[in-house]
């Protein structure tokens, strides 16, 4: 039976009550007063007495089971007010109850609604105008300003102002231009874009992101899951229960009346209500929880781990400096830079990058290319071996490292920068400093996140002793551990956790992927378009910015007293109906109107998540006592002393 089915059931049982009513008033007839209402009882009791069928046939005891048989007993004893109010009140209850869950899911019906329907794309020079779900790969598509971009792809040609608010959250538009990502579902606010489609259809970040919401809404928190199992056993507990009232008391009235109000309507939407309006408010601000127990246990974090680069700092490093060993600095860039041109390390793309701006022209191209996971790059170029990395990578390879360039080296590392080493098979040619600037709002987000509650603050970097002090000091982290290969990470996200520590482990979800798979929630960030990171991590901040953490510890927060609130709403009204009916001053339709009423405040309760907004708590902290440290089992990697 279809909503507009249901809902046409309770026009009519409506109609027949106000019948029932006139006729009471005016004193018609007794025997058209009780038709009516046995009518009515019927006519507004077939959705409920349908489930209550299914249910027992599956020998479920449901709540519409419960119902069915007070119903059926104040027909029988002749109660047809009772059992008339009773049905159409339960309809009418599961009626605003399913308006109101409407607008708990109105964030992903929102959502949805920005999906792109058209696209212009030119294909054999000809542009035309076709469905969005008809767009293939490398199609060159055609953006103006005011329309929905309806692909995520790279833009060959134009500029524009982008609102990405639709995946990131982000309501400040962002500056698009040649070589830039751009995404489905994001609006050209003003300029003029074509794009080469890179994914299409259900592969695009949109789509991807209303696919995990939607499973995301559908996840149970442990809450959730303890509800149902006690309701499975309190349901047909009431049921023995309201048999035991009419044995004790012989008051079969009564005894109906107890079965009614002790439902646990309110109790069992209680928490999927709260859950289902916290994930959707997320969603609409760039973050993605993936289900009830990920969001009760992001509100229980007390630690949470950092990974430096990409995360506390901008991820986009810069070359400072560079050294050359009997040979030009020029030369020095150039080997670094047609070597690193196959990389995708942040690191190589500073070097290439620096040569693009030098002016340099990469001829060569280099071949039997050996990417050594965390310590750097080996290539053949131009018929010679040459390494570019780090010093575990030289210590590997069995190249010395010269006073005067340790040295050196140390000098770049101690003001902030990452040395990388450029090397033939016997010696080092040179060294390329880089730096990477700490992010604008990082130090605020740190001392939010103290304010909130969270006891230990630790980060994680493969970078120098020295650069990841540096950062580490200036935001006021806790624990700093450095020179850690990504599975490194992983081992000490382990150590940390336990003994009462609940964890938290923040990357840019590619390089981090083991170490925020190991935390008790993993949190990527500024992932956009990262298939890895978005299957990886348990919560997603779409955008690129620290702010989206606080708001995410703030709503799993409020999410959680949310539930309990209403449980607390759910229980309560329980336990006074109970009092009522037992003192006799709530009888059957009273007291499912009281239930009904107390359905609708838990969700009314929980839409208030919706419009939830985080607050700045800020308020400045005494320093921590070393003697709390955390991840102690490897101190030796721990930069805090040097």
């Amino acid at each position: 039976m279809n909503a507009k089915q249901v809902n046409r059931i309770m026009y009519a049982a409506g109609i027949l009550l106000l019948a029932a009513f006139a006729t009471y008033l005016f004193n018609w007839s007794r025997l058209l007063l009780d038709t009516l209402l046995i009518i009515a009882t019927i006519v507004a009791g077939v959705p409920t007495f349908i489930k209550a069928w299914k249910a027992s046939r599956l020998k479920m005891f449901s709540i519409e089971l419960l119902v069915t048989i007070a119903v059926i007993g104040a027909l029988i004893i002749g109660e047809y007010v009772e059992s008339a109010a009773v049905t159409f009140l339960f309809l009418f209850g599961a009626f605003l109850e399913g308006r109101s869950l409407e607008k708990a899911r109105a964030a992903l019906k929102s959502l949805m609604e920005m999906a792109p329907l058209e696209a212009t794309v030119v294909r054999n020079g000809l542009r035309a105008i076709i469905m969005a779900e008809e767009v293939v790969e490398n199609d060159l598509v055609i953006i103006q300003t005011g329309e929905k971009i309806p692909i995520d792809g790279r833009v060959i040609s134009g500029n524009a102002s982008v609102n990405e608010a639709a995946i990131t959250g982000e309501s400040v538009p962002a500056s698009k231009g040649i070589d830039d990502q751009v995404f489905s579902g994001s609006i050209l606010d003003s300029g003029y874009l074509e794009v080469i489609a890179e994914n299409v259809g259900e592969d695009t970040t949109f789509s991807k992101i209303i696919e995990l919401v939607e499973e995301a809404q559908e996840g149970k928190a442990k809450t959730q899951r303890f509800l149902e199992k006690f309701a499975a056993i309190y349901t047909p507990g009431i049921m023995i229960l309201s048999v035991l009232v009419w044995v004790v008391t012989r008051d079969v009235h009564l005894a109906l009346t107890f079965l009614v109000i002790a439902c646990p309507g309110a109790l069992v939407i209680s928490a999927p209500v709260s859950i289902v309006a916290g994930i959707g408010n997320g969603a609409r601000n760039g973050i993605l929880i993936k289900g009830g127990e990920v969001m009760e246990n992001l509100a229980k974090i007390n630690a949470i781990v950092f990974d430096k680069t990409g995360t506390l700092t901008k991820g986009k490093p810069g070359v400072t400096a560079i050294k050359g060993f009997g040979i030009d600095e020029k030369e020095v860039l150039l080997m670094a830079a047609e070597a690193e041109v196959i990389s995708e390390h942040h690191l190589g793309r500073a070097i290439v990058k620096e040569a693009e701006i030098t002016g340099l022209k990469l001829l060569n191209k280099p071949t039997e290319v050996n990417v050594l996971k965390g310590r750097g790059i080996e290539v053949n170029l131009g018929g010679k071996s040459l390494y570019i990395g780090n010093r575990k990578g030289l210590f590997q390879n069995e190249i010395p490292i010269e006073t005067e360039m340790e040295s050196y080296a140390t000098k770049q590392e101690k003001a902030g920068n990452t040395a990388v080493f450029i090397a033939d098979d016997k010696k080092i040619m040179g060294i390329i400093s880089i730096a990477d600037a700490i992010r604008d709002k990082a130090k605020d987000t740190i001392d939010n996140l103290k304010s909130e509650g969270i006891e230990h603050l630790v980060m994680l970097t493969g970078d120098n002793k020295h650069t990841a002090k540096i950062v580490g000091e200036q935001l006021g982290m806790d624990d700093i551990y450095a020179e850690l290969l990504p599975e490194d990470k992983a081992v000490k996200v382990k150590e940390c956790m336990g003994k009462g520590i609940k964890l938290a482990m923040l990357g840019d979800g590619v390089n981090d992927a083991p170490a925020i798979a190991t935390a008790d929630v993993g949190i990527a960030m500024g992932v956009a378009g990262t298939d890895v990171a978005m299957e990886t991590a348990d919560v997603v901040l779409m955008a690129d910015n620290l702010d989206k953490l606080i708001h995410a510890l703030q709503l799993s927060k409020a999410t959680v007293r949310n539930m309990k609130q209403n449980m607390f709403i759910a229980v309560g009204t329980v336990v006074l109906l109970l009092a009522g009916v037992l003192t006799k001053n709530v009888n059957l339709a009273s007291g499912m109107l009281i239930h009904e009423l107390s359905v609708l405040l838990v969700i009314l309760n929980a839409l208030r998540l919706i419009r939830f907004k985080p607050v700045n708590r800020f308020k400045p902290s005494a320093p921590r006592k070393d003697e709390n440290v955390l991840c102690q089992k490897d101190m030796p990697l721990n930069v805090k002393n040097i």
